[in-house]
């Protein structure tokens, strides 16, 4: 062992120096770990305490954070906000602060003459450390309560949410409680995701998340939801909707279902007819069918675009009799059929198909069960499970069968973009992504058919108000006796327009709802065309340019969707 001196000449071990300086070390490291651990445990604490703040069970019978959550900032398409977070006062109380009770109630009372006194007094006259006494102030009322000077009262700020559009986007967006947790629309669906997640783990709290971006195109919303408004008191209707989507993504660009709610009063939703009858309402859409069932018969091949079909009389079966609402009483070529909305036309396509391969497209072409969209208000269709003859027959001309209107507009998406389903979306999506995804459910063939069926129609037929000159629009037109009292009325009528454009190229498919339109005027019919055509016809007119669809009046164009079978 060797040894040293130290500055007084006293002999040391060199070794137990060495062991002197580690056990020193050790207990640095220990005492540094216990104050790290001391530290830690203070803001664990603290963060421990913010998220399980006494809760107010009595107002709202149920548990929930002094603080509410953050909420992501909704843009539509090309950013504009469609829903905010927004910093409000919210008033509680500390009881066990309270000096005079008797005071508190007296002061706080003549600000918020519609606080209960009795429940108000229940509030202050304890030793809880936290209680919500109001939510969701103004600055106002916020300055004059702390005028007031009464310790044990005070404020913290909580997120609100803000719909700067008001009604526009209102079945879209949704709404939240007073706790900032969506309870319908996109607000929900985000909840039930990733939103809901963040919130729960505290990452939320009073700090902004990544902005959501929605497929809507707020400009196009704007115009479908005035044009609407304007048929509701047009045609005295008692309900209207619509719904546009683009045929190559699936992207939702606009849903409107009036009447509607501001979800800034999300209360509003509550009241009677405000449903979204885009997803959440299902109805018989009348001749809108008759194009389906001639993509189904056309594309199984025992059908041609060159056929004819003898509708001279009506189709029976047994005590029952199907005929046209205006007959021609002639033989019909197909494009007829479809111009002239015969039943008996459409009918003998149908049993050319058979009724079985005709209830197997139905489900290929998503008519069966719920809507697939993000939103949570969804209705499953109601078509039975094995047609009858009869059954077959009224269904193929939209009878007999209730579907979404989301359905139809999907279906036509498909029907006139060359045949693939794109399940429809409210959030972005590229066309790669939704042609990987598609299915394709009728050959391109059947397609060019299709839009040349549509589009004649609407040059010729029942369509004639739907096209604005050059937008080269294609639709169907519907018109359904509603059922009243298990008996289909002849006085209370849902009128539907299916559409899309343009036709040379297709970009967008529509679908207007008017719920029990009246004549416009003495002049005007209570057909589909007059109002659900006209109406898609204005809303055409206003938003193709915002979506790059020039108007062009080459006849060319026209000439060019006719088959060569037909020329």
């Amino acid at each position: 062992m060797s040894d040293v001196s130290n500055d007084m000449g006293v002999p040391i071990s060199i070794d137990g120096a060495r062991k002197s300086r580690g056990h020193m070390t050790r207990s640095r490291i220990r005492l540094s770990l216990a104050l790290a651990m001391v530290l830690f445990s203070i803001v664990a604490g603290r963060l421990v305490m913010l998220a399980t703040v006494e809760v107010d069970q009595v107002s709202q019978g149920q548990a929930r954070p002094a603080l509410t959550a953050t909420r992501p900032t909704l843009l539509d398409r090309n950013g504009s906000p469609l829903a905010i977070d927004i910093q409000v006062p919210s008033l509680f109380a500390e009881p066990r602060r309270i000096i005079d009770v008797d005071e508190a109630v007296e002061a706080i009372g003549k600000e918020f003459p519609d606080m209960n006194r009795k429940w108000l007094r229940s509030r202050l006259d304890g030793d809880e450390g936290f209680v919500w006494l109001k939510r969701e102030l103004s600055p106002q009322q916020k300055e004059r309560v702390l005028r007031l000077g009464i310790p044990g009262i005070d404020f913290v700020s909580e997120s609100r949410r803000f719909y700067p559009g008001g009604n526009v986007a209102a079945h879209i967006l949704g709404a939240v409680n007073v706790d900032n947790v969506g309870i319908a629309g996109m607000e929900r669906f985000l909840d039930n995701r990733e939103v809901a997640l963040l919130q729960d783990l505290g990452f939320a709290r009073d700090r902004s998340l990544q902005s959501v971006d929605l497929s809507i195109d707020l400009r196009v919303q704007h115009a479908m939801r005035r044009e609407l408004v304007d048929a509701l008191e047009r045609y005295k209707a008692i309900a209207a909707a619509g719904v546009m989507m683009d045929v190559r993504t699936g992207e939702i660009i606009a849903l409107v279902s009036l009447p509607d709610f501001d979800p800034n009063v999300p209360s509003g939703a509550l009241e009677e007819g405000r449903i979204n009858r885009i997803t959440a309402g299902k109805f018989e859409l009348g001749s809108t069918f008759k194009t389906i069932t001639a993509a189904a018969a056309l594309d199984s091949g025992r059908v041609q675009i060159t056929d004819r079909f003898d509708a001279t009389q009506a189709v029976r079966f047994g005590r029952f009799r199907i005929g046209d609402f205006h007959g021609k009483n002639r033989v019909l070529s197909l494009p007829e059929v479809i111009k002239f909305s015969s039943n008996i036309g459409t009918i003998k396509m149908m049993q050319a198909l058979g009724k079985e391969r005709f209830r197997a497209f139905l489900k290929e072409i998503g008519m069966e069960g719920k809507p697939v969209i993000e939103l949570p208000e969804k209705t499953p269709s109601q078509i039975a499970k094995k047609f009858s003859e009869v059954g077959a027959a009224t269904a193929s001309f939209g009878h007999g069968l209730s579907v979404t209107p989301l359905q139809l507009v999907t279906a036509y998406a498909a029907l006139v973009n060359g045949g693939n389903y794109i399940t429809p979306t409210l959030l972005p999506r590229d066309r790669i992504g939704a042609l990987a995804n598609s299915k394709k459910i009728v050959s391109d063939r059947t397609s060019d058919h299709i839009r040349y069926l549509l589009r004649l129609n609407a040059l010729e037929g029942s369509g004639r108000k739907a096209a604005p000159d050059g937008y080269r629009v294609g639709g169907k037109t519907g018109t359904a006796e509603k059922v009243v009292d298990g008996k289909y009325s002849s006085d209370k009528r849902l009128n539907i327009f299916a559409s899309a454009f343009p036709m040379d190229s297709p970009k967008y498919a529509m679908v207007i709802l008017v719920d029990e339109p009246q004549k416009e005027d003495e002049k005007s019919g209570h057909t589909a065309a007059w109002n659900a055509g006209a109406v898609t016809g204005r809303i055409v007119e206003r938003v193709a340019p915002m979506l790059g669809v020039v108007p062009n009046l080459d006849e060319e164009l026209d000439a060019q969707l006719v088959p060569a079978e037909l020329r």
